[in-house]
C-alpha cells in the first residue's frame, strides 16, 4: 500500500477517534500527532514528547489499533514514538547506509563479504554495534527500566530477587530456567523484563541480549520467511546469550511456534538464560503449542501480584520526586497522592496514568481539593470495578455452565454445542471487562477482533427475541461477578 494510501487511513482512524472520545480530548493527546512510516503490518505514529506517548500508550492504543484494523486487516501493530527519536534513528540509518555502502564498494580496500555474510552481518551486526544500538534483532529497550527504581514490595519481592539472579548467574540460576513471570496488565511485568536486559548488558556489554515481544517476533519471522532470510534468521537467534520474550499470550501459529520451541530447546540445552513473561501462567496458555507449553513449566514460574497501598504510595512519592527535577514548582499535596493511592488500585500503569493526569491537570488548575481528584480521575475509578472481572474467569463459568471443556471453547470447533458457549463468552468479556475486541479474540484461541464483533451482535440479537437466554446471561453475570 502507498504512503498516500496509508495517509488517507490515518486521517479516518483519526477521525473516527475523535468521534469517540470527543473533539476536546482528541486534540489534547492527538493533535500534534503525525503519521511516520507504515508497512503492512506495522504503523508507526510519532508525538513530540514522551509524556504524549506515554499517556496514548496508556490509554488509546487498543483503539487505535482497532480503528486501524477496520481499515486494513493486515495491521497487527501500531507503534507510538518521540518525534527527536525518530530524527535520530533516521539519521543513524543514513550512517549506517554510507558505510555499508563504503564496505561494499568494488573499489574500496576493505574486502567485500559473500552474500551470504553480508545478510548475517547485517542482522545481528558487530558486538560493538549491538551495545551500542541495542541489539537489532529486538525490540527497543528502554534505558529507564532499572532493578533500582522497581517498586519493590511483598507483591513483588520474589520475583525481583528470581531476576537479580538471572543476571547474575549464581548458584541457583540453572533452576531458573526458563523463567517465567506472570501477571494482569500494568503490574510490572516489561519494567522487570527491560531491567533484567539492562543489567545483563551493563555486567557484560558483549553480551548478545535480545528482548522481543511475542508479536514482534512473529513479524520478523514472518518478514524473514517473505525476504528469504528465514535460516539466517534462525542462525542469528540461536547465537543469542539471554532471550526474554514478553506477553507470551499472543505467540500464535503452528510453524512459528514449532520454530520458538526449537529455538527455546536450543538456547536452554546450551545453558542460555531464557526469561518470558504472560498475562496467565504457562498452565493456561491453552493457545500455545503443548511442547511450548511443557517447556516453559520445566522452569520457575513466579506470579507478580496486585500491589497492596503502600507500594502504591511510594510509587507515586517517587513519580513526583522525579518530575520535581523538571519542575520545582510542582506541588501535589501529600493528601492527595494518598488519596489516589488508595482510589487507583488495579495495577501501577493506572496508577501512572492517574499521576500524568494530575500533573497535566495541575498546569492550569493550582491546589486540586480531593473531591476534584474524584472528578478528574472518575474514568479510571469507574474502570477499576469493571476489571474486576478476567476474561478467563468469565471463560471458567460458562463452559462449566454448558458443561463444555474449557480448551474446546477456545479451539476451531464449530458445532452448535461449541459455537453458542463460545459467542455467549465473547459477549459477556465484551460487556463485562474492558478489553478490546483485538484482545478478546486473542483471548479466544487466537481469534480476529471480526469474529468477537459477530459474537456480540449475535446474541444480542438472539436475547431481543428470546428471554430465556436474557434470563441464563443475567446468571452467568451474577455467577461470574461472585
Amino acid at each position: 500500500m502507498s504512503n498516500k494510501q496509508q495517509s488517507r487511513i490515518f486521517d479516518r482512524v483519526c477521525q473516527l477517534l475523535k468521534a469517540k472520545i470527543g473533539a476536546e480530548v482528541f486534540q489534547s493527546w492527538f493533535g500534534r500527532a503525525k503519521l511516520e512510516q507504515s508497512s503492512s503490518s506495522v504503523i508507526t505514529i510519532s508525538v513530540p514528547t514522551p509524556f504524549l506517548r506515554t499517556w496514548i500508550n496508556s490509554h488509546y492504543l487498543d483503539d487505535m489499533l482497532a480503528l486501524w484494523q477496520k481499515e486494513e486487516p493486515s495491521v497487527l501493530k501500531v507503534d507510538v514514538v518521540v518525534r527527536s527519536a525518530v530524527r535520530a534513528n533516521a539519521s543513524k540509518a543514513v550512517a549506517s547506509k554510507e558505510q555499508m555502502a563504503k564496505t561494499t564498494a568494488p573499489n574500496s580496500k576493505h574486502p567485500v563479504m559473500p552474500g551470504s555474510m553480508l545478510n548475517k552481518a547485517a542482522i545481528m551486526g558487530t558486538a560493538q554495534e549491538q551495545a551500542a544500538r541495542g541489539t537489532v534483532l529486538g525490540s527497543p529497550i528502554d534505558s529507564r527500566y532499572t532493578f533500582d527504581n522497581f517498586i519493590e514490595g511483598p507483591s513483588n519481592n520474589v520475583c525481583l530477587a528470581a531476576a537479580r539472579t538471572a543476571v547474575d548467574k549464581g548458584a541457583n540460576a540453572a533452576r531458573f530456567n526458563p523463567l517465567f513471570f506472570y501477571s494482569s496488565v500494568g503490574l510490572g511485568k516489561t519494567h522487570l523484563l527491560q531491567a533484567i536486559a539492562n543489567a545483563a548488558k551493563a555486567k557484560n556489554p558483549n553480551q548478545r541480549v535480545v528482548y522481543l515481544t511475542a508479536e514482534y517476533f512473529m513479524w520478523r519471522f514472518a518478514s524473514a520467511i517473505r525476504d528469504s532470510k528465514a535460516l539466517v534468521f534462525k542462525d542469528a537467534l540461536n547465537e543469542i546469550d539471554l532471550l526474554i520474550i514478553d506477553d507470551m499470550q499472543f505467540l500464535q501459529g503452528e510453524k512459528i511456534q514449532s520454530e520458538f520451541c526449537h529455538l527455546i530447546n536450543t538456547l536452554l540445552d546450551s545453558a542460555k538464560q531464557v526469561v518470558v513473561a504472560a498475562d496467565r501462567p504457562p498452565s493456561e496458555l491453552e493457545s500455545l503449542d503443548p511442547r511450548v507449553r511443557s517447556r516453559l513449566k520445566g522452569g520457575v514460574s513466579l506470579e507478580i501480584e496486585t500491589p497492596d497501598y503502600q507500594m502504591r504510595h511510594a510509587m507515586l512519592q517517587k513519580r513526583l520526586e522525579d518530575a520535581r527535577k523538571d519542575d520545582a514548582t510542582l506541588n501535589i499535596s501529600e493528601d492527595v497522592l494518598q488519596h489516589v493511592a488508595k482510589t487507583v488500585s488495579s495495577s501501577f500503569r493506572e496508577l501512572e496514568g492517574a499521576f500524568n493526569q494530575l500533573i497535566f491537570r495541575q498546569s492550569f488548575e493550582q491546589n486540586i481539593s480531593l473531591d476534584r481528584v474524584d472528578d478528574i480521575l472518575g474514568h479510571l475509578t469507574r474502570a477499576e470495578e469493571r476489571k474486576k472481572v478476567r476474561i478467563e474467569d468469565i471463560q471458567r463459568v460458562v463452559a462449566q455452565h454448558f458443561n463444555v471443556p474449557r480448551n474446546e471453547m477456545l479451539s476451531n470447533r464449530r458445532t452448535r454445542t461449541v459455537v453458542r458457549p463460545r459467542q455467549i463468552a465473547m459477549y459477556l468479556s465484551k460487556i463485562m471487562t474492558p478489553r478490546s475486541l483485538p484482545e478478546i479474540g486473542r483471548r479466544f484461541g487466537g481469534r480476529d477482533h471480526t469474529t468477537v464483533l459477530h459474537a456480540v451482535r449475535k446474541v444480542e440479537q438472539m436475547k431481543t427475541a428470546d428471554t430465556n437466554l436474557s434470563k441464563e446471561l443475567e446468571l452467568l453475570r451474577r455467577l461470574i461477578e461472585e
